[in-house]
């Protein structure tokens, strides 16, 4: 599913209008993305949690040469699903 087709199916759900839709899913997504890069946790109950980690710098290998490369450290979105999202999917 793209993002078009999650908004068509926003809209289907909810009765919204497609441009309602669209606003409300861009509006999710730049709230979410603004409390992760400020290092908050948002927990949306019955469907799962975002939350930022950092992963260290570390040595890496280029898998051609063979040669060490450095990686550098960056943070990075976990999720973890939700008890009812696990129970709607199995």
């Amino acid at each position: 599913m793209n993002k078009s087709e999650l908004i068509d199916a926003i809209a289907a759900e909810s009765g919204l209008t497609k441009a309602d839709a669209t606003k409300a899913l861009n509006g999710f997504i730049k709230a979410t993305s603004q409390a992760l890069k400020a290092g908050d946790k948002l927990a949306l109950t019955g469907f799962g949690s975002f939350s930022v980690a950092e992963r260290p710098a570390r040595d890496g290998r280029n898998p051609k040469s063979g040669e060490v490369i450095k990686i550098a450290a960056k943070n990075v979105i976990k999720f973890k699903a939700g008890s009812e999202l696990t129970d709607n999917v199995n």
